[in-house]
């Protein structure tokens, strides 16, 4: 069992995005971020429910396929879950449809938990307020014997990283800049100590770093 990471940030080091209008949620630099990922044959599979094989098969869906391989069990923060775009409605589910595409229990850290919600394909979502090592503590035995994977956002993933708690880290680097949001580097000075390095560059540019311990 590891606790695995893996986060796409912008070549200035950014995993988050500032230009979201009520018009364009998402703004356009999240689609400049996460283009090379979206565009793969396994995040469209696993991710929009596409089954006509249409998607890039090179370096990228590799990785693509990775990330949702031997996952037992998520922890992501309130961001992720979309806490945020509903606090005060108890019926809101989040933004990932009927059929997340997790299909694991997922445990959200927050500081106003609510009732556990169970969905479609084996997703389930608790919310916490805990420390990582605390949520971890609870992940693992949920994950029975297959990995933890921290989703993020990047606040969460350092926090992880900054506690020792991650075992395999996988950033890939999209070759654009932002200039703005929330950086995933910051205070993490010497975190390539403990770990094996390795990087591969992808036909769309991106750059994957892997850290193992």
């Amino acid at each position: 069992m590891r606790v695995r990471v893996d986060l796409m940030i912008s070549l200035d080091g950014f995993a988050t995005t500032t230009d979201q209008t009520p018009e364009d949620p998402f703004g356009q630099d999240w689609s400049r971020l996460v283009g090379a990922y979206a565009a793969t044959r396994n995040f469209r599979e696993r991710v929009l429910g596409d089954a006509s094989g249409e998607g890039t098969t090179g370096v990228d869906d590799r990785y693509a396929r990775h990330y949702f391989e031997n996952i037992g069990a998520e922890i992501m923060g309130a961001g992720k879950f979309g806490l945020h775009a509903f606090p005060d409605d108890p019926e809101w589910r989040g933004w990932w449809g009927d059929e997340p595409p997790f299909r694991c229990p997922v445990f959200v850290l927050t500081q106003r938990p609510r009732p556990p919600i169970t969905m479609a394909n084996g997703t389930s979502f608790t919310f916490l307020r805990a420390s990582p090592a605390e949520a971890l503590d609870q992940a693992r035995p949920a994950a029975n014997g297959k990995d933890v994977r921290i989703g993020g956002g990047p606040t969460i993933v350092r926090d992880y990283l900054k506690a020792g708690l991650v075992d395999h880290l996988h950033v890939a680097i999209a070759p654009i800049l932002l200039g703005r949001g929330v950086r995933l580097w910051d205070n993490l000075r010497g975190l390539e100590a403990g770990y094996t390095v390795t990087s591969e560059v992808a036909e769309s540019g991106t750059l994957h770093l892997t850290y193992r311990r």
